[in-house]
């Protein structure tokens, strides 16, 4: 190694990021003290000497096995050995059983003595990609229950509805409300009544299990659920388990014409998606559902 190259290896071993130099052909020249390290502490089968191995080759390894940043990280490295790119950068997630990783590849070019050389850093981008992560969690969220909003609802549903629109699928929605819940806010006030909602939420939750199912709030003291693939019959029993479930919450309405407890109505509706419905029919259905379980003296399922 010429001293050039000896003093850049003091440089680049200062830095946390992990790093390697590879040539033209993509054999490794030289890795950073912090690639060793990373290597050694993730059980890496080359935790030291990488002299011999071939970057290029490793990426390709991994992208013939269905590893797809693998396959944009090999593109990208040729395309700046080959001049087609100045540089290029790669977010990738590399997670561990214990937590989750994210990192940042960057490539750029470099010469000695006339020679091309190429630096690759890996840099731990973890926190910030946690931080857009909880940001855009929340943003799905609805800010007082923490179970999906009105928009993410509206999204879910149509994506649910092309998916059994595609397999020739059922797909059920319950529209539900809280009964007198006016009547529960005026006796015991708000903070009682968004307590309420929460306790609700959390509830609902135990009834949208699957990756077609959603529940979410709707707006004021109504909440949705859906549940794609599933029959109305089978929809109607976990209506009748939900409303069971929200009268065991035990939470006090002592003015309700109802019941001297918190009851909810809920209208159910199914659909078979074709090309002459869509999701607001659904939705009609359902709503209208709802309105004859309260005209007919709430606290039950109409379907």
């Amino acid at each position: 190694m010429n001293n050039s190259f000896e003093f850049l290896s003091l440089v680049l071993d200062s830095i946390t990021d992990h790093i390697v130099v590879i040539d033209e052909t993509g054999e490794i020249q030289y890795v950073n003290k912090s690639w060793i390290a990373f290597g050694s502490n993730n059980a890496c089968l080359i935790d030291y000497d990488w002299r011999g191995v071939n970057y290029i080759n490793e990426c390709d390894k991994a992208s013939a096995l269905g590893d797809e940043f693998a396959t944009h990280a090999g593109s990208g490295i040729r395309n700046v050995i080959s001049k087609k790119e100045e540089n290029f950068y790669l977010e990738y997630p590399c997670h561990s059983p214990a937590e989750k990783r994210w990192f940042m590849m960057r490539i750029s070019s470099f010469q000695i003595l006339g020679d091309n050389y190429f630096v690759i850093s890996h840099q731990n981008i973890t926190e910030r990609k946690l931080a857009e992560d909880e940001v855009k969690k929340q943003a799905r969220l609805d800010g007082l229950t923490q179970i999906s909003n009105r928009r993410t609802f509206d999204n879910f549903l149509h994506e649910e509805w092309r998916r059994c629109y595609r397999l020739k699928k059922t797909i059920c929605l319950a529209i539900l409300d809280l009964d007198n819940f006016k009547l529960l806010n005026d006796d015991y006030g708000h903070q009682y009544g968004d307590d309420c909602l929460i306790r609700v939420g959390e509830l609902l939750k135990e009834f949208a299990n699957r990756p077609g199912d959603i529940c979410a709030r709707y707006g004021g003291e109504e909440f949705v659920l859906v549940w794609g693939d599933t029959s109305l019959a089978q929809a109607k029993q976990l209506s009748d388990q939900l409303l069971h479930k929200i009268t065991e919450l035990n939470i006090q309405n002592i003015n309700s014409p109802t019941e001297d407890y918190l009851t909810a109505s809920i209208g159910l509706a199914e659909m078979v998606p074709n090309s002459k419905n869509g999701e607001i029919e659904l939705i009609g259905k359902a709503d209208s559902m709802l309105y004859k379980a309260k005209d007919s003296g709430r606290n039950k399922v109409e379907s």
